[in-house]
């Protein structure tokens, strides 16, 4: 038994198995279908501040993850994207509070707060944070306007696999391997459904063509690695 456990703490100090992927890193297939990678997993280029030009010592590169280690306001992406094909893994940690976090994409800075200009992908300890008492602000939903039921999230701790499809004004949200949402903004259904939120109040919200990836900074410990994006025609 002894040896066995050696052989797997080998295999495990060893990286990825065989066949397996190394994480932050691109295949020479993705790389002929466009992808490129918008964290490299050793630094923080490529990202900034919200409305600012550095990044806050807040986020770190912990054990091959872009980490919100401690406070640092949310960050975007240098670069901005109009229809795109983003990819990325997540985790939330079960010590101290409760995760919460999202994904931002075609975030602007005309507004004071990123929120009120860009549409959230959820992300959160949906057991523990009292948000995850609605599927509307669970991981995965479009935050106030898009539910999604918590199976299709993995347990605190685990990696959580994310994709977001961004064409013109039609967007899908997909969370580990599962389609969750599907909308389609300035339709009928999505401008009910802002009518009856807090975005109402804010006229910029999810109106712009173009914008940055942002991810959140909401007082808890979460990781990101393997970010990815693809431009779309």
């Amino acid at each position: 038994m002894r040896g066995a456990a050696t052989l797997g703490l080998a295999l495990l100090l060893a990286g990825p198995l065989a066949g397996q992927q190394a994480p932050n890193t691109l295949t020479e297939a993705e790389r002929a279908e466009g992808w490129v990678l918008l964290f490299d997993g050793e630094t923080t280029a490529g990202w900034r501040n919200y409305r600012a030009d550095t990044l806050g010592r807040g986020w770190q590169v912990v054990d091959g993850a872009l980490t919100r280690a401690r406070r640092g306001g949310d960050i975007i992406t240098r670069e901005q994207f109009a229809n795109f094909e983003l990819v990325l893994e997540w985790r939330l940690t079960p010590r101290g509070p409760a995760g919460n976090s999202g994904i931002f994409y075609r975030a602007t800075e005309a507004p004071l707060v990123i929120y009120m200009g860009a549409a959230e992908m959820q992300i959160l300890d949906n057991q523990r944070h009292p948000d995850g008492r609605s599927e509307l602000t669970s991981s995965g939903a479009n935050y106030g306007l898009h539910p999604v039921p918590h199976r299709y999230t993995r347990p605190v701790g685990q990696w959580n696999e994310v994709r977001i499809r961004a064409e013109g004004n039609h967007i899908q949200h997909w969370l580990n391997g599962n389609k969750v949402v599907d909308f389609e903004i300035d339709s009928p259904d999505w401008r009910a459904r802002v009518e009856a939120s807090k975005f109402r109040d804010w006229p910029l919200y999810a109106r712009a063509a173009s914008g940055h990836i942002g991810l959140q900074e909401h007082g808890s410990v979460v990781a990101f690695r393997n970010i990815k994006v693809k431009r779309l025609p």
